[in-house]
């Protein structure tokens, strides 16, 4: 009996090995959210059960389990990023057109204060260590460091560059965030808000999405010539440069499965496994939908969400627009949902 439960334990040890060598995530859930313009981040409250998408004019919620409406933020100008705090009882977004964010009651949805930022406010995150929010504030390089508790500025950042991406904190003082201009990551103290590193990613070129594994300090930069880049978090050096999708935006990292995902707005998700600290391997490559670029992890389902919508024909191209985008399909936006079956 003894030498039968231990094999019966190398058989499940050995098939859960399995199922992390090969994640085969699938589609869960698609849901048509409808209306119309742009979007850009997206966020999951797991604890509250809540999906925070931003959409052009106002910021939708969903029941992050059904995707059914709970309501919305709206009267936002070019919303780009949107997170709850729910310790604070409260939520905040960017709104790039009016430099800008505002801060909103997570039960009631109400506006609480519009708070002024850097220019074309976008990325931002809420760091547990400060209990601050960071906006950083793409078009001039500067990152704006909010209570949301007290609802007010406490402080503005100068990185240098000329274009500021997404960030990532490791919960004990530092926060680091890509410089896309320059390929270049910088860290800075969450209190004083004193700069402390610069670090080069060569050979990424403008990276975006930033994402990190606390535990192993590893962050992962992902980059427009398709890689993903990872970085000690502490000495800055590069420990893997892995092959990704193209016109990727987003990165996410669930410590659980030791999974890494950059979300590619071709239409796909490069899922990376970390096997141990020092080596990486791409494991998948998951079909979505052409322009779900930004990505979203929900920490209790280990499932990740993306949004997008339907193209049309692209217009001819002009002297004021020699690269012009494919139009999009009013009343088509929608979020996807992917999760390990």
């Amino acid at each position: 009996m003894k030498n039968r439960k231990y094999f019966l334990g190398l058989m499940f040890s050995f098939a859960c090995a399995t199922m992390m060598a090969q994640p085969g995530f699938h589609l869960i859930k698609k849901t048509v959210i409808g209306g119309e313009g742009g979007w850009d981040y997206l966020s999951v409250d797991s604890e509250n059960r809540r999906l925070y998408v931003s959409h052009s004019t106002q910021a939708e919620i969903l029941n992050a389990d059904t995707h059914e409406k709970i309501g919305a933020i709206t009267g936002l100008q070019g919303v780009h990023g949107v997170i709850a705090v729910p310790e604070s009882g409260r939520g905040i977004t960017t709104n790039g057109r009016s430099n800008t964010a505002t801060i909103f009651d997570l039960k009631t949805l109400k506006t609480i204060v519009e708070l002024p930022t850097g220019k074309n406010p976008d990325a931002l995150l809420y760091d547990k260590f400060s209990k601050r929010v960071f906006v950083f504030n793409h078009s001039d390089v500067t990152t704006t460091a909010i209570d949301i508790s007290e609802g007010k500025v406490v402080g503005t950042i100068d990185l240098g560059g000329t274009a500021l991406e997404a960030g990532a904190t490791d919960e004990k003082g530092t926060v680091f965030v890509n410089l896309e201009d320059v390929g270049e990551i910088v860290s800075f103290d969450a209190k004083t808000l004193a700069v402390k590193n610069k670090w080069k990613l060569s050979p990424c070129e403008e990276p975006t999405g930033l994402a990190i594994d606390i535990k192993n300090k590893r962050l992962f930069s992902v980059c427009h010539n398709g890689s993903m880049m990872v970085i000690d978090s502490e000495k800055g050096n590069i420990i893997a440069q892995l092959l990704i999708g193209k016109r990727v935006d987003g990165a996410v990292f669930d410590p659980e499965l030791k999974m890494a995902f950059s979300s590619n707005g071709e239409g796909s998700v490069t899922v990376v496994q970390e096997v141990s600290p020092n080596e990486f391997k791409v494991v998948e490559t998951i079909k979505t939908e052409p322009g779900a670029k930004t990505i979203t992890l929900d920490s209790k389902t280990h499932h990740v969400f993306v949004t997008t919508a339907q193209y049309g024909e692209t217009p001819a191209a002009t002297a004021e627009n020699p690269n012009p985008r494919p139009k999009v399909v009013p009343g088509t936006f929608m979020v996807l949902e992917y999760g390990i079956k």
